[in-house]
């Protein structure tokens, strides 16, 4: 039994939600033993010799003895085989149709009896038993996946499979979607499974609620993003490899993917990391731009509780002079916790109040659970079972969990006319006031004091028309989810840009918004995960999240809310949030220092708005994620690839967070070139490592000489601040001006800087004034 289920069951729901909850789990493993026969017999099977090969449009099919592998190199690079007659569609991580195959690829016979696929970016091996390289145009070998092994059930059904793969030595492994250890992930074995951790997690807890058989591998021969696309259950077992001290002994590093059932398909995406990004969302879809609203503070609580408790919070901002951009309710507003009502005795005018904070500078975002209290008479619930909308197990019957509102039904978001019921239910939302949703129990949930707090595996799901049960369903239901969501949110206000992020997802998440931290634990630990977080999924290509500043589950310390509030000022997301029991996270509840930090840190994102609403465009044009490991330019850097304390944003700024109880100074690893603290201004060369102060008032943020970032001026228009280049080289920065929270298309500003006689000159790229504000910092 796992503890921290059962308080959240018994403890903070009640103990009559807690017999619920026990109930439900009971009669969920009922279900699951009627509809899930044992797998009973198995045969195993491998690829076998190679026996024949047939060309086809950017590669071709390679026969064996007892399978069949399908390799296409497409247009733009991405590779892609499939075994036993698995396609690329249908799919729910590609955005649309799959990419043409590229015609300049050819199948043709390789050595030893083998074949391959060259083009202009990648060649493909296949050998005669069914091994399949990656290797660079040069030859050099990225990924080495080995033949593959299945296990069939002598009476039919779903294959089990292992996928072994190898990678030079000098490797590191990142990605698998939100983890928090890492960012770079070490020995050990990581599992495939959306899931609620239980009311907190910290470094070392796996699996949480979005994983991704999405892995991005690092080494001196390159950088390749692998993803398996199947949704089942499954382990990704890692160990990095060790070099032989030149001996020519290398043991290489090892990936051991094991699926409980699905088809044995593959991506591989080959480059820099910008290129590698860039081919992945070309593959998944662009990030959704999120409003410029959405760029700066936010604040939430779960409780609330009243009308006059958020009117006297956004005050509070005011009073102080603090910067509010977003409020966000959670489940304390809903009559009975159901979601898409309000409670009038304690939300009697909840759409006055959201035109009253509109008016003051500050939207309103509402919580949104996917579960619905199953009871007669609830209209949601009877509008529901009308349309057929709820996941039902192999007999038919509504499948029934527990979660707040008490039993609940879950709607198949993998049925298109369950998500277009649900989409339209937003309009309730936006009637309310509310400016955007966030997504939560969406695993999903179903309450357990002992085992997986989820539906049963063998509940049945439309799963697009060609029906599956939960094994196959589950780490999409999210995605499926915040499709509806996005969906319904453009539907009803077609001119504005919806604002939607989701705790739980998968591949192509990033098409319907983004994400945040979830249940992170209140300590220094948790401080470290949120940042393992952000810089992950951001390799998995969902740049827009952030964790809750201050930690979820309890009350940190001054220091330590201050440190987290530091860093989420630097982050896409930037949320304080706390859980019911967890006390206030308002910056002035931590006394009159943490104040004024706090103050100088929201002035501090304010300044760079104007930078992160062009990272943002930027992201949704290239993939290249807002927050990025220090090694993003220099992935050929192994001391970098090994850090993982700091991070770039974007191009021009490196921010170095403090991690750590008590420390006011911290060392720093920096890539190459010259850097300026933006405190002091005094200039550091590298590559290398650099000792900084690091006062409770700041945390180091250094800025690339050269850089161009836009941010805003003192009477709140667009300025350029420049950093000098080195004498000898040169700079230069990209500007996206806010066109309003619309679709207009971004209109991209490129400027250079060079030293000129001493003098640092700003040019605009194409020529023509700089309309903009320059101001020039640092010195030779």
């Amino acid at each position: 039994m796992d503890g921290r289920d059962l308080v959240r069951s018994v403890k903070l729901v009640s103990s009559v939600q807690g017999l619920r909850a026990v109930r439900a789990a009971w009669r969920r493993r009922r279900t699951d033993a009627w509809g899930l026969p044992p797998r009973g017999a198995e045969r195993a099977r491998v690829p076998g010799p190679v026996t024949g090969a047939e060309p086809r449009p950017g590669g071709g099919t390679v026969r064996f003895a007892r399978s069949e592998l399908r390799v296409m190199v497409a247009v733009g690079g991405a590779v892609f085989w499939g075994w036993d007659g698995a396609d690329p569609e249908p799919s729910y991580a590609l955005a649309g149709a799959c990419p043409e195959p590229d015609p300049r690829a050819e199948l043709e016979p390789d050595k030893d009896g083998g074949w391959r696929v060259v083009s202009e970016r990648v060649m493909v091996a296949v050998s005669r038993n069914g091994a399949v390289e990656v290797r660079t145009p040069g030859g050099v070998v990225l990924r080495r996946d080995l033949p593959p092994r299945w296990w069939e059930p002598v009476a039919g059904g779903h294959a089990r499979w292992l996928q072994r793969s190898e990678v030079p030595a000098d490797a590191r492994f990142f990605g698998l979607g939100g983890r928090a250890s890492g960012p770079r992930l070490r020995d050990g074995t990581y599992h495939l499974w959306n899931t609620d951790p239980g009311g907190r997690f910290a470094p070392g807890d796996d699996p949480l609620y979005i994983t991704m058989p999405v892995q991005l591998v690092v080494s001196d021969a390159g950088t390749h993003l692998a993803f398996h696309d199947n949704t089942w259950e499954g382990r990704v077992t890692l160990r990095e490899g060790e070099e032989g001290a030149g001996s020519g002994h290398d043991r290489p590093g090892t990936s051991e993917l094991r699926m409980d059932g699905g088809p044995l398909r593959c991506w591989v995406v080959v480059g820099t990391p910008a290129r590698v990004l860039q081919g992945w969302t070309a593959l998944t879809g662009a990030p959704a731009l999120p409003p410029s609203w959405a760029l700066g503070p936010q604040h939430a609580r779960w409780g609330f509780g009243s009308e006059q408790e958020v009117r006297r919070i956004v005050a509070g901002y005011q009073e102080r002079d603090l910067p509010l951009s977003v409020l966000h309710l959670d489940i304390d507003h809903y009559d009975r916790h159901q979601v898409f009502t309000v409670d009038r005795e304690r939300f009697p005018g909840l759409p006055r109040l959201a035109s009253d904070l509109r008016e003051a500078g500050v939207r309103l975002v509402s919580i949104v659970d996917p579960a619905i209290r199953a009871e007669r008479g609830n209209a949601l619930y009877d509008s529901g079972s009308a349309a057929g909308a709820f996941v039902r197990d192999a007999r038919g019957n509504e499948v029934r969990g527990v979660v707040w509102p008490g039993e609940c039904v879950y709607p198949d978001f993998t049925d298109p006319r369950a998500r277009a019921w649900w989409s339209a239910l937003y309009e309730e939302r936006l009637a309310q006031g509310f400016s955007g949703v966030w997504h939560d129990m969406n695993e999903p949930v179903s309450f357990a004091p002992f085992g997986d707090p989820t539906l049963p595996r063998s509940a049945r799901h439309h799963l697009e028309g060609h029906g599956g049960d939960h094994r196959e369903a589950h780490n999409v239901y999210g995605l499926g989810m915040a499709r509806a969501g996005y969906e319904g949110l453009r539907e009803q206000r077609p001119d504005e840009r919806p604002f939607l992020f989701s705790r739980s997802g998968w591949a192509g998440m990033q098409r319907y918004g983004g994400t945040w931290s979830g249940d992170v634990s209140t300590g220094w630990p948790g401080l470290r995960a949120s940042l393992s977080l952000v810089l992950g999924l951001g390799l998995c290509g969902v740049p827009y999240s952030g964790p809750d500043v201050g930690g979820f589950n309890g009350t940190p310390s001054p220091e330590l809310y201050l440190r987290w509030f530091q860093l989420g000022a630097h982050l896409p997301l930037f949320r304080t949030h706390a859980a019911l029991t967890a006390g206030r996270r308002e910056p002035w509840e931590f006394g009159p220092q943490v104040l004024g930090h706090a103050k100088a840190a929201l002035a501090e994102r304010e300044r760079l708005r104007p930078y992160f609403v062009t990272l943002s465009h930027l992201a949704r044009l290239t993939g290249a994620p807002y927050v990025r490991p220090v090694w993003w330019g220099a992935p050929e850097d192994r001391a970098l690839r090994d850090c993982e304390d700091a991070f770039l944003l974007g191009d021009c700024l490196l921010v170095a967070p403090v991690l750590e109880r008590g420390s006011d100074r911290r060392a720093v690893r920096l890539p190459r070139g010259r850097w300026y603290d933006t405190a002091t201004g005094e200039a550091y060369e590298g590559p290398g490592q650099v000792l900084l102060d690091a006062p409770l008032s700041r945390i180091p943020v250094l800025a690339r000489a050269g850089a161009v970032i836009p941010v805003r001026g003192e009477g709140g228009g667009i300025e350029l601040e420049v950093w000098a280049p080195a004498v000898g080289r040169t700079g230069g920065g990209l500007v996206v001006r806010d066109a309003g929270d619309g679709w207009e298309a971004a209109e991209i500003e490129r400027f250079t800087t060079r030293v000129n006689g001493g003098r640092v000159v700003v040019e605009r790229d194409g020529g023509g004034e700089v309309e903009l504000p320059v101001r020039v910092r640092g010195g030779q």
